[in-house]
């Protein structure tokens, strides 16, 4: 079975690597020109990491990522509201990895081109449009280095082009802009010595819009030296539409300062961290409605383009793996692609709209704004209940994930 895949981040190169553990023929089309080393810290949840170990990468994400192994929430003066163990320390039997999305992406893109070959992943393919023809899918591609159109058939089309999908928008047509709740994000990469004795996340403040983050994504090269520190400012702008487009604009220091200066948490000198950062960069908090469909005949969508949420409870990235995955296993599960892609999106559509939902309601990140609210701390029994609930609407308690079966499949005879 031939395969597109459209998009070539973390979600379609996890893909590509899942069709063809099962037996598949895909080929991933990306628009860039080259795919570089790019962005800053992203958390990979036990889930996630289940199914990368199962594609024999856990010793490659181990080499470039950090295991954390607890989450403390504070409030706005650095003070500990909640805290929970992350990982293997929380009983999972798979580790939770922090890491540069960068190093992620060319790790699973060397894995790509080596197991499935050089050319399984085309660049500078911009993704135009499709065709349904009656045995299978024809995509529209423009050769960005020559400007000539290209089609491209296969048996199905996976569109995994993130949160402004254009295979999206075209199974949709009309859904507009994603949505945003006034929230921005300056991200930034520093090096700063651990915090809090370690190999902690550390979410302070309380609802979106006054939140800090920090998490080391590697440890120091010396004991008592700089970890590599991804951080995160939440501030509030206008929202979509109301202001100016400041999207992924680079942030210059001083701003940075001037917005961390009404913060005083104990446990980290914020001014330094800035000042040592390689790049602040502003990104806006968005997401999209819940679709009513994923698939159409023998198209579909995986990862950010089938279910863009906000950034609460380390969720996205982590649900774009399992994404390809299951969609692998459906495949091999029927030999009519189409009734494949209606077993895959009704397992998968409705617990991530659910979650998509429960992320614009703060998902566990609840517990910070309900200490800010009260002024004081949350009950631990109703930290817990949050914390668990959460997890278990996406699926990833240690009791759901340590026992329920692998969606690892075996390649069908050629």
């Amino acid at each position: 079975m031939k395969i597109v895949v459209v998009g070539g981040g973390v979600a379609g190169l996890v893909t590509a690597l899942s069709l063809h553990a099962a037996g598949m023929t895909p080929v991933v089309h990306e628009s860039a020109r080259e795919l570089q080393a790019l962005g800053v810290g992203i958390n990979l949840l036990p889930h996630a990491v289940r199914e990368l170990a199962e594609l024999g990468l856990g010793d490659a994400l181990d080499g470039i990522g950090l295991p954390p192994e607890r989450l403390v929430y504070c409030d706005r003066r650095g003070r500990r509201i909640w805290e929970e163990p992350l990982g293997l320390t929380a009983g999972y039997r798979w580790p939770q990895y922090s890491v540069h999305r960068g190093k992620l992406q060319m790790m699973l893109l060397d894995a790509v081109r080596t197991r499935i070959g050089p050319d399984a992943v085309r660049t500078g393919m911009a993704f135009e449009r499709f065709e349904h023809q009656e045995t299978g899918v024809a995509a529209h591609f423009v050769d960005r280095r020559t400007g000539e159109p290209v089609v491209v058939e296969a048996d199905v089309l996976v569109g995994a082009d993130g949160i402004d999908s254009r295979l999206r928008a075209q199974l949709h047509p009309g859904e507009g802009a994603p949505r945003g709740n006034g929230v921005h994000m300056w991200r930034g990469m520093s090096r700063y010595p651990h915090i809090l004795g370690g190999r902690a996340i550390v979410v302070a403040g309380g609802r979106p819009g006054g939140k800090f983050v920090a998490y080391p994504v590697e440890d120091p090269a010396v004991d008592g030296g700089p970890a590599l520190m991804n951080w995160v400012l939440e501030i509030r702008r206008p929202e979509p539409g109301e202001g100016p487009d400041r999207s992924h604009r680079p942030v210059p220091t001083d701003e940075a300062l001037a917005e961390a200066s009404g913060w005083n948490l104990p446990w980290i000198d914020l001014p330094e961290l800035i000042r040592n950062s390689t790049g602040i960069y502003e990104y806006p908090m968005v997401d999209r409605d819940p679709l009513p469909r994923w698939s159409f005949g023998r198209v579909t969508l995986v990862g950010d383009a089938a279910h863009p949420m906000y950034p609460m409870g380390m969720n996205g990235g982590s649900q774009s793996i399992v994404d390809a995955r299951v969609l692998a296993w459906a495949l091999a599960q029927h030999d009519d692609p189409v009734r494949a892609l209606e077993w895959y999106e009704n397992l998968r559509r409705e617990p991530l709209n659910q979650l998509v939902l429960a992320n614009r309601e703060l998902g566990p990140e609840k517990i910070i704004a309900m200490a800010e609210e009260s002024g004081g701390p949350v009950p631990a029994e109703h930290a817990t209940a949050v914390s668990q609930g959460y997890k278990q609407l996406a699926g990833c308690t240690t009791a759901v994930l340590n026992s329920r079966d692998s969606w690892s499949v075996s390649p069908v005879s050629p």
